[in-house]
């Protein structure tokens, strides 16, 4: 699968989930995985792979302050569930952002977050699991074997432990230094959007 069928499948989830009433985090999860179990083992191995790229190109600092400012805080776990948010927004959003992650100050959800007080704009679970979810579903118990086994074949032996370059480092408490690398953001989340 090359990143612009993968991109076609999450775009193509967006379009089916705008209609499903709900929670729009959960309609787009469920479309995905629907999406993902229409199409083959194969097929949903590829995703997964584009996924994790997409996943670890956006495993920075600077991004990580973002959805620390825009979910009052933003553990190892929640920054997992941002960046696949992040990503479930769609290959435009997802591009403005890896470039610049303050862009993010812009995006409807995050502004409407922003004056509710909420916490909760682009974090997304599911999405980070949707491939997983879709393999089960087609395959069942056929072959006694987890997707998790099945895409570690799939992909061959990691390269964990190699030192990943996050960017640089800095203190995300500290609101100055927030204000210097995301000034907008930090604007709607730590001035409450006050001129």
């Amino acid at each position: 699968m090359n990143i612009e069928d993968f991109w076609t499948i999450t775009e193509t989830a967006r379009t089916d989930a705008a209609s499903a009433s709900g929670d729009p985090d959960q309609a787009f999860a469920s479309a995905l995985v629907d999406r993902l179990a229409a199409t083959s083992k194969q097929t949903i191995l590829e995703y997964q792979q584009c996924f994790d790229e997409l996943h670890a190109a956006i495993y920075r600092w600077d991004m990580w302050a973002a959805g620390y400012l825009i979910g009052g805080g933003c553990s190892d776990d929640a920054f997992m569930d941002f960046r696949a948010g992040l990503i479930a927004q769609g290959r435009i959003w997802y591009d403005r952002a890896a470039t610049a992650p303050d862009v993010l100050a812009e995006h409807p959800e995050v502004v409407a977050a922003a004056a509710e007080g909420s916490d909760e704009a682009l974090f997304n679970e599911t999405v980070n699991y949707a491939a997983s979810y879709a393999y089960e579903r087609i395959n069942g118990d056929e072959d006694n074997c987890s997707f998790y086994d099945n895409y570690d074949q799939f992909r061959g032996p990691r390269t964990d432990g190699e030192p990943v370059d996050m960017g640089e480092s800095f203190d995300f408490d500290d609101a100055s230094e927030m204000h210097a690398r995301l000034p907008r953001l930090a604007h709607l989340f730590l001035d409450h959007g006050e001129d």
